[in-house]
């Protein structure tokens, strides 16, 4: 049987092998999906009238998850630069759950991308050759081609990796390693910069249009990313086998403890823009943050987000708090929902209020939305558990090819 074969048999295998909590939670996970399925079919054949969006706010949960996931996808494959490019052979062992996290991440990137195009025909208009492609001058497209090199990187990456070790080899020399190392680097600062320039080049959003919008999301992104690995391998550790390994830990915590400083430092840094100069270009940060013409469903949205963000920053700052394993957890979770709703609720939402022409027209998602974005979080988590349910194992030594009869 040819190598390549014996390798994705072995896979499946591994995905059909486990106890009655694996087929339960898999269970759970294809019901939610069945039910987002049914949600978004709904919203297919009737339109986009079933949201909460309209002319005036055409971005909403679904761009908002998108953003936030584009740095989560980012930031997961931190332990590969540091594996393949630093040499750090402490963190490699859990390097590909970070892969297993940036294919899930980013898988849901473009299932929330695709939700909101209404509809799934749509998707031609983003082929090359087929569609309006309008390449270079469309900062959407750029996003797509990245989206989607990014994509094929994890996904070769990973598979590479696997074969590898399902082989008892190393992944390939060091100059091979050390390529992938810098290829890894490129493309997440591609992934969260074009991500980035999808808003701020929109001159008549005036909360968008500024010049540390792109370092904030990096900041946001290996804020989130690290604080939501740390819960992850925690996870993993106690339904697995596999142990969790304190140079990981370490190295993710200094990471999460620089960022959440620096994000919440450029987000001081626009607050003072936005009120110490005033004006009409503040009007959106003004209804964010105060409410205005008596309107302010985001208001304690973008609060309870800071709040959460100090609150990471006090337990991160003092290393009796975090090193606490609660107590770091219950910082990972503060920094993963603020950051969510600092780039959904804060950002992308009130930069469409209030319109050009001053209207204020309020948003908050509509049920089917929510249901809908369920469906494509229960997608990715069952990625992520399948990938897990392959890569462990084979991590582990417990599952290795079959020496070559002589």
């Amino acid at each position: 049987m040819k190598p390549i074969l014996q390798f994705s048999l072995v896979c499946i295998k591994l995905l059909l092998h486990g106890g009655r909590l694996y087929w339960a939670w898999v269970g759970l996970l294809l019901a939610t999906i069945a039910m987002g399925i049914y949600f978004y079919s709904g919203q297919a054949a009737s339109g986009m009238g079933v949201t909460h969006l309209s002319d005036q706010v055409n971005w909403g949960l679904y761009i908002s998850n998108f953003m936030f996931l584009g740095g989560v996808a980012a930031a997961s494959v931190v332990l590969v630069i540091a594996s393949y490019l630093y040499r750090r052979e402490d963190v490699r062992n859990d390097a590909v759950i970070g892969l297993g996290i940036a294919l899930a991440a980013v898988l849901m990137c473009q299932l929330f991308i695709l939700a909101d195009l209404g509809r799934p025909d749509r998707i031609w208009h983003m082929i090359p050759f087929i569609g309006d492609f309008n390449f270079p001058y469309s900062m959407l497209t750029w996003d797509a081609l990245v989206l989607n090199s990014y994509l094929l990187f994890i996904l070769w990456l990973a598979a590479s990796t696997l074969y590898a070790r399902y082989h008892g080899r190393s992944a390939s020399t060091n100059r091979y390693q050390y390529g992938m190392g810098v290829l890894a680097i490129v493309l997440v600062l591609a992934m969260v910069v074009v991500e980035s320039f999808l808003l701020s080049g929109h001159g008549a959003r005036p909360l968008w249009n500024t010049a540390v919008l792109a370092p904030r999301f990096l900041a946001a992104a290996f804020a989130a990313g690290p604080a939501l690995f740390i819960l992850v391998l925690q996870l993993v550790e106690r339904f697995t086998e596999k142990q969790l390994h304190p140079p990981v830990i370490d190295l993710l915590g200094w990471l999460l403890r620089l960022s959440v400083r620096v994000n919440l430092l450029l987000i001081a840094v626009e607050l003072f823009t936005e009120f110490y100069g005033g004006g009409e270009h503040s009007a959106s940060a003004v209804y964010l943050y105060t409410g205005s013409l008596g309107r302010g469903l985001l208001t304690p949205w973008i609060w309870t987000a800071l709040a959460f963000g100090i609150a990471a920053v006090a337990i991160l700052s003092v290393r009796r708090l975090r090193e606490r394993r609660r107590l770091l957890n219950l910082a990972c979770v503060l920094v993963v929902v603020e950051i969510w709703i600092e780039k959904g609720m804060g950002l992308v939402i009130p930069g469409f209020i209030p319109t050009p022409l001053g209207e204020v027209f309020e948003y908050l998602p509509a049920l089917t939305e929510i249901l809908v974005s369920l469906g494509i979080l229960a997608i990715g988590l069952l990625v992520f558990t399948f990938t897990a349910k392959i890569a462990i194992p084979i991590e582990l030594g417990q599952v290795r090819a079959s020496p070559p009869t002589q």
